[in-house]
């Protein structure tokens, strides 16, 4: 229930209408909790204006606890949709989580959850959040998290593994993207030591400086290549559809696959080309994929089904700061921005759920 379509747009459709912190608290924190299994009109499982005192200081409040036992488990603190949650919009949850019980805060504007425990000294909130999320775009692999919040999956041991493991995973993977974007002089050093016994002096310094760069690219883009090949080998016994293209980069692959683009001066960029092959491994058991077909344009690159206009399955807009997908449902078409490749993941039900409808068309007309 967490990942449904439909209950998370309803929540989307009422933002434009909720003026105040009460009404975020309302519209979009207690559904939301009331997903995760907990009563929110049960006083023993969630207590709005939870009182916390601190020292001298009587009848502090917080917005919520979540419950257990009659012990806080979780701290809730709210602001009002939209607002930006940096480290001074905690400043409350830093006061309450030393005086009770609970080892999971949580800092949200109804729509960001910013999760946080006491990982780096005990019984004192972290200034850094181990988890967060997004209600409306998260990843697939965020939801078996987010259901360790649950009431029936809430453990405070497996969460605070998990709260470990998320926290450094979390930095790596910044760590990881910066490099790929743009190797440090350290993280250049290091490789290039690796390979090389000599002396780093300043000309091959900066030499190996482009090589560390172009290979870190081509090694990611070699292992998405080989993952999307094995994604479309024929597994059904009808015969490889594309197990037999060359494995090379996927830069290079845009002339490879049946893929066009049909203005001048149109240039479909690796991570176009990229995205249209993720779209075609998750539609691979829904339809062949060589009906699957990607048709760039100036200001974005479409991807339709029997290369027809009038059966669009999405759209890729990444040639902008933001990057985001087009989504098309009965209604139209939805935008739901990104923050990498693998989002597209998350979004495999809806890429279906659009081929699905076009088929049907036909079986009707």
């Amino acid at each position: 229930m967490i990942n449904s379509v439909t209950w998370r747009r309803g929540r989307k459709t009422q933002i434009s209408h909720i003026q105040t912190e009460e009404a975020t608290k309302n519209a979009l924190v207690m559904p939301f909790s009331n997903v995760l299994g907990y009563n929110v009109f049960d006083p023993t499982e969630v207590v709005p204006e939870f009182i916390c005192d601190i020292g001298t200081k009587k009848g502090e409040k917080i917005d919520y606890a979540i419950v257990r036992d009659g012990k806080p488990i979780i701290l809730i603190e709210c602001k009002h949709v939209g607002s930006e949650l940096n480290i001074n919009h905690a400043s409350q949850l830093f006061r309450y989580f030393h005086v009770t019980e609970a080892r999971i805060a949580v800092l949200t504007n109804g729509v960001t959850y910013k999760l946080f425990t006491d990982l780096e000294q005990p019984n004192k909130m972290d200034e850094r959040p181990f988890m967060e999320f997004d209600l409306f775009n998260f990843h697939e692999n965020d939801v078996a998290e987010i259901k360790k919040l649950s009431k029936a999956a809430f453990n405070i041991d497996d969460m605070l593994f998990a709260a470990y493991n998320l926290k450094y995973m979390r930095a790596f993977k910044k760590y990881f993207d910066e490099q790929f974007t743009q190797p440090s002089a350290d993280f250049i050093h290091f490789v290039s030591k690796q390979i090389y016994d000599g002396v780093l002096t300043p000309k091959l310094k900066e030499q190996f400086s482009i090589l560390v760069h172009r290979s870190f690219q081509q090694f990611l883009n070699d292992k998405i290549t080989m993952r999307l090949r094995s994604a479309l080998v024929d597994t059904s016994g009808q015969g490889p559809l594309v197990a037999d293209l060359p494995l090379i980069p996927v830069a290079d692959q845009a002339a490879s696959v049946d893929v066009e683009s049909r203005e001048k001066d149109i240039d479909t960029t690796v991570e176009e080309t990229e995205g249209f092959m993720i779209v075609r491994a998750i539609l691979r058991k829904t339809v062949a994929v060589n009906r699957v077909v990607m048709r760039d344009v100036q200001s974005y690159c479409g991807i339709l089904l029997d290369d027809n206009n009038r059966k669009p399955i999405c759209r890729l807009h990444f040639n902008g700061s933001k990057k985001y997908v087009t989504l098309f449902d009965a209604e139209g078409g939805e935008r739901v921005d990104i923050n990498s490749l693998d989002d597209l993941y998350g979004m495999a039900s809806r890429i279906r759920a659009a081929v699905q409808r076009h088929e049907t068309k036909v079986v009707e007309a």
